[in-house]
């Protein structure tokens, strides 16, 4: 199958969930970026949206925000705009949800080998990654990182294996 040519359509291709998956400062400086990515293609998942930024306190006060009253909460802010953040939207079926087992954890030493925290995290201060924990949750947070614009629709030549029947 060439990847160029008119893709076969399914019914759930146009049922796209998206969610929200952060590098935190800590996986950057580690160069995780791309042992990170890798997983999330290699599930079958479809990146629609990367950037690397220099998060400010602002957009990271409104993304943490439901942390607000926590003790941890400037810790948090100064850690997390400590250095560049690597932030992706990444579509496919059940991918919320998919995710966060991919993920592991808040806390690496609860987070099962396998999992990325479980692989790779030190410390709950230093775990490597943000993913959302809701489709609501999600949808705020792209919205909030990435413009309409700055998402792609595009047709992944494996598509049509990496969806469930």
């Amino acid at each position: 199958m060439l990847c160029f040519s008119q893709p076969l359509r399914h019914p759930l291709q146009n049922a796209r969930e998206r969610t929200l998956i952060a590098v935190k400062p800590d996986g950057v400086q580690r160069r995780l970026v791309g042992q990170i990515i890798q997983r999330f293609e290699q599930r079958g998942f479809k990146l629609v949206g990367l950037k690397m930024v220099q998060a400010s306190h602002g957009i990271l006060s409104e993304h943490y925000g439901e942390l607000r009253t926590k003790p941890f909460f400037q810790s948090l802010l100064t850690y997390m705009s400590s250095g560049p953040v690597v932030v992706m939207v990444w579509e496919g079926h059940n991918v919320v949800q998919a995710s966060r087992k991919m993920v592991g954890q808040t806390n690496p030493a609860e987070a099962p080998a396998g999992t990325i925290r479980g692989d790779f995290s030190v410390h709950v201060s230093r775990n490597v990654v943000h993913a959302s924990d809701s489709q609501e949750g999600a949808q705020k947070e792209i919205q909030l990182w990435f413009p309409a614009k700055d998402l792609l629709d595009w047709d992944c030549c494996d598509q049509i294996y990496t969806i469930e029947v």
